[in-house]
């Protein structure tokens, strides 16, 4: 179990889900969510999804296991079988994470195959027994990530359903990627790009669960997009723009939680990586499982090129050490921004 440090998380007045993370997979791994964290101690993160038999027969420690620095982390698991994700969510609350999440959205070809994730928008009431035994199963929140519909569905009949399902069984959230999922016809990279967004369907939903935390994923990019859609809802999910540009988490704590940032900046940001990555090349890990996720820093500055490039001549190799990314961090100018 990785106990959780005093005070993390604990943001009074706020909804626990009014920034997050979205869960990415191979991209929001341990060794990315400890970068996201120092640039914003209040966001909420997710860690890749997992299926449920993963967690209860492979290697934990390897898929799930995670640093202290990371709370407030949820698990994010995928499956359709109540049992096993009672059982898997009993597991991540004995690691110590403050959250279990369902995932109802993802659209790849191995969820298809084994009837889980988008393809549970159909199975409503399996969500709400899924739901109910993770909740029987554990203490801690008991969430829903999931999509506005599959396929032909009925946005308003489809999430509407699922919903009424969810909160029987006493769901303590819902994360709704607002649009739609189609299983046939789009790749997953299609699926989070070319179905329209529907801001506006999660607006009603939430008027219509007054009670229900709702927060929105899909497509939100700036910070000033986060408050207009916190007027409607409980909270906002940040992806793809949080993974490929993630200088925007330095505004999270100031923006949304009134409190201080808690790095100046990114290369401060980097400073503060450093014990960690020295630990995991210690253990025996190589540098490039933490600049692999460091990609998107510096963008509009000088040497911001010279940077990325950097890490993916030098900071790749096997023998890489903290000497290569001070090396690529030094290609950037601390106080000249020009096109990168």
């Amino acid at each position: 179990m990785t106990e959780k440090p005093d005070n993390i998380g604990e943001d009074e007045g706020f909804s626990a889900h009014r920034f997050s993370v979205a869960p990415m997979m191979d991209w929001t791994d341990r060794h990315c969510r400890i970068i996201h964290r120092l640039m914003s101690r209040h966001a909420r993160l997710y860690s890749e999804m997992v299926t449920a038999q993963a967690v209860i027969h492979g290697n934990r420690d390897r898929l799930i296991g995670f640093d202290a620095l990371e709370h407030p982390l949820a698990l994010q698991l995928g499956g359709n079988d109540p049992m096993l994700l009672a059982q898997a969510a009993r597991i991540g609350a004995d690691f110590g994470y403050d959250e279990i999440n369902l995932n109802c959205g993802c659209p790849s070809d191995r969820v298809q195959g084994g009837a889980f994730g988008a393809c549970l928008m159909r199975e409503p009431a399996l969500v709400g027994d899924c739901v109910a035994a993770m909740k029987a199963a554990v203490s801690i929140p008991v969430t829903v990530k999931c999509r506005i519909g599959v396929d032909d569905q009925d946005p308003e009949a489809a999430l509407d359903a699922l919903t009424a399902s969810v909160r029987a069984a006493g769901v303590d959230a819902l994360i709704v990627h607002a649009r739609k999922a189609w299983l046939q016809g789009l790749s997953p990279k299609e699926n989070r790009e070319i179905p329209p967004l529907d801001y506006e369907r999660a607006y009603r939903l939430k008027a219509a669960n007054r009670e229900l935390p709702v927060s929105l994923n899909g497509g939100i990019k700036a910070p000033a997009e986060w408050a207009a859609h916190l007027a409607h809802l409980d909270g906002v999910m940040v992806g793809r723009e949080a993974y490929q540009n993630p200088e925007i988490l330095l505004q999270v704590d100031s923006l949304l939680f009134g409190q201080p940032t808690p790095v100046a900046d990114a290369f401060a940001m980097l400073e503060a990586l450093e014990p960690h990555i020295a630990r995991h090349i210690e253990r025996g890990g190589r540098l490039h499982a933490f600049t692999r996720h460091l990609v998107g820093l510096f963008p509009g500055r000088k040497g911001a090129r010279q940077f990325r490039r950097h890490l993916a001549e030098h900071c790749v190799k096997a023998d890489a050490t903290l000497a290569d990314l001070r090396a690529a961090a030094a290609h950037v100018s601390r106080h000249e921004a020009q096109a990168a």
